[in-house]
């Protein structure tokens, strides 16, 4: 990749006729890349299991595997595609990621034995930090004052992906194991040839910087997040945020067979459902709750919700109460898109690349951590000898999580200066600082 290709390859189209069809592109790459990767996840751990001879045990250990070293390449990965795209525009690097998970998907249904199938996941975890650039890019063509509301319509789209991966995958893993493969390959290339041809860079030259090993590395991307106290306030936060959320795919299904006897089905039902309230509370509320109570307090309403709703997981007597609980739950979406936001007016459009990285390596650092906490907190409250067991304490530990994320967020955000970076040129940055409530 050089930067007279990358010029070559990106059709220049005016800021004002290419911010609909932009975001657009990027909320359908968000939900075929999701999709994709949830159609796999009802048939890999299969997949993994026929190549050991059927031995579950074994075949749990090394899917454990594959999940750490997905996590791994995104905590390694994403800063550096972050810089990549500050250096070379956001269009190369997104439409390079896409490719690359769609022929990654491809060697995956072709997979010979389980060596070749490790490969492809760590192929995925390195092109699937598309998402990083995909956060710059709406950056780059949102005012800060709409951005809530965009991040919003890229967590709908998380959601839905969510919603409807899992559901095809298994209709199709049903038919042939491998096909769930060949569908996500399929859409995901379709969507990288559709983006080759409509897809605007959104950075322009002037506004790129030389990439930088420094930078790009996950320590180094994440040294951005102390250039403002409030910028390392709201990470931290994020963080919380983010570590709270892996009790989900960690425990969820354990927790729920364990104390309700729910099956397959029901869990598969259950998660839909979370992920439906997901996609309105993100697609359809979060831009007139935050034109109504602003970004602060939409981002506190946020945390808030999502305590009440784990505390609620981990207290319910039935399965019932679950269900009841779900829509209140949901309503933790109100946290990510004012985060994101109000993250983003922290730094310059030079620095967005950065910024996403950086957030995805925090997503990565807890995708590491997460799961080992949370499974062997639910193990330790359940375990034999016991005179008294506390099989909801995982959903505990992610309330007490999210509520001192409260108590940052109160104190980060009560009361900062607004930083507007500008940058017209090489070299060039000025800042206009003013007094400011984050509201």
């Amino acid at each position: 990749m050089n930067q007279e290709l990358a010029d070559t390859i990106a059709p220049q189209v005016p800021p004002d006729a290419r911010r609909p069809a932009a975001v657009a592109f990027i909320f359908i790459t968000v939900v075929l890349d999701v999709l994709a990767l949830g159609i796999i996840i009802p048939v890999l751990p299969r997949l993994v299991e026929s190549f050991l001879g059927g031995d579950t045990a074994r075949a749990a250990q090394y899917y454990g595997l594959f999940g750490t070293v997905w996590a791994l390449m995104q905590f390694i990965f994403s800063p550096v595609m972050g810089s990549l795209s500050d250096r070379f525009g956001r269009r190369p690097v997104i439409l390079f990621s896409i490719f690359g998970l769609g022929f990654d998907y491809i060697l995956m249904a072709l997979a010979p034995s389980l060596g070749w199938l490790f490969l492809g996941r760590v192929i995925s975890g390195i092109t699937g930090a598309s998402f990083t650039t995909a956060g710059a890019y709406i950056a780059d063509v949102t005012p800060a004052e709409k951005r809530a509301a965009s991040f919003g319509i890229i967590g709908a789209a998380w959601g839905l992906g969510f919603v409807l991966g899992p559901a095809l995958g298994g209709v199709l893993g049903g038919i042939n194991p491998r096909l769930p493969f060949w569908a996500a390959a399929g859409m995901t290339l379709v969507n990288a040839l559709y983006g080759f041809f409509v897809l605007p860079e959104s950075l322009p030259r002037e506004r790129r910087r030389a990439f930088s090993w420094r930078r790009a590395n996950p320590v180094g991307s994440l040294k951005l997040l102390r250039s403002h106290h409030e910028l390392l306030g709201l990470a931290t936060v994020y963080f919380l945020y983010l570590l709270a959320h892996q009790v989900l795919p960690s425990v969820f299904v354990l927790y729920t067979g364990y104390r309700y006897g729910w099956n397959a089905r029901t869990v598969g039902l259950s998660l839909a459902t979370v992920g439906i309230c997901n996609v309105a509370v993100q697609g359809l509320f979060i831009k007139p709750i935050v034109a109504r109570i602003r970004e602060r307090a939409t981002l506190l309403t946020g945390l808030f919700f999502g305590a009440a709703g784990f505390l609620a997981f981990a207290l319910a007597t039935s399965g019932a109460v679950i269900w009841c609980s779900m829509p209140l739950f949901a309503l933790m979406g109100l946290f990510g898109p004012p985060s994101q936001s109000l993250m983003t007016r922290r730094v310059g459009p030079s620095e967005q690349g950065q910024l996403q990285g950086a957030n995805s390596s925090i997503m990565g650092i807890t995708g590491l951590i997460g799961p080992g906490l949370f499974t062997l907190t639910f193990a330790f409250f359940i375990g034999d000898g016991r005179d008294w067991r506390f099989p909801g304490a995982p959903f505990f530990l992610a309330a007490l999580l999210l509520v001192t994320a409260l108590a940052v967020s109160l104190r980060v955000t009560r009361s900062v200066r607004t930083t507007v970076a500008h940058e017209p040129g090489p070299g060039y940055t000025e800042q206009t600082t003013q007094d400011a409530r984050l509201e």
